[in-house]
């Protein structure tokens, strides 16, 4: 007799209120890093399509982010909708974790990895001592560091059950934080690599692991009790 059993889905109703709630503490999380001020300062150029002046810069980059939250809640829609369908398990919460992942990931990775004053003149530059950097970073450095993973941290073990545990999604953020700054090292970008920076991301994929919790707490891998002889 097998006494495994599988987690229940939650309710549609439940998915879709959870898909807004997450949608709602993203674009809160956007609108407190940044004042609308700066936010506007970029939409002219953003608006004509300029790389310049949109792309190239964090107060663009945000924006951008903001500005694509509908098409991403389209697409976590069409996507819960499809799997729905063919009979899917859990179709609300699989589609928004995959969804939140991607819309709340690339952008940071995209600040992280731009290029400074002078990428490929500067030479590369290391920091591999604990805290030094940090009292530098200020409160927007310290807080967008915390955010460069924290979709990531939030959203991959709702998705990928073998990461649903706490020393993971830490494992997780730090490990993509540190091929991050490899990439700003070996690319030249004038961006220094620092171990700080590394903790930091790390910190805010498991602070954002904690959050979202209770949506993956029950997902985790457990081995099958053995079995009995009836």
């Amino acid at each position: 007799m097998d006494h495994s059993t599988s987690l229940p889905a939650p309710p549609p109703h439940r998915a879709r209120r959870t898909v807004i709630t997450a949608l709602v503490v993203l674009a809160s999380a956007a609108a407190l890093l940044v004042p609308r001020r700066m936010l506007l300062m970029p939409a002219s150029s953003c608006v004509a399509g300029r790389w310049h002046g949109c792309f190239d810069t964090f107060n663009g980059v945000v924006l951008m982010t903001l500005v694509t939250m509908p098409l991403s809640a389209l697409v976590v829609a069409a996507l819960a909708l499809w799997r729905r369908s063919t009979g899917a398990v859990a179709p609300w919460r699989r589609s928004l974790a995959e969804v939140g992942m991607v819309h709340g990931t690339v952008p940071f990775l995209w600040l992280t990895l731009m290029p400074g004053a002078e990428p490929g003149v500067a030479p590369p530059r290391v920091s591999l001592v604990p805290l030094r950097d940090l009292v530098t970073m200020g409160t927007l450095g310290i807080v967008g560091n915390l955010l460069v993973f924290a979709a990531l941290g939030a959203f991959a073990p709702v998705r990928f059950p073998k990461l649903a545990s706490l020393p993971r999604i830490l494992a997780l953020g730090a490990g993509c934080s540190v091929l991050v700054e490899t990439a700003q090292y070996v690319f030249r970008l004038d961006r220094v690599s620092s171990v700080d920076d590394v903790l930091v991301n790390a910190a805010g994929a498991l602070l954002a692991g904690l959050a979202s919790r209770p949506w993956w707490r029950g997902t985790a891998p457990h081995a099958s009790p053995p079995r009995t002889a009836a």
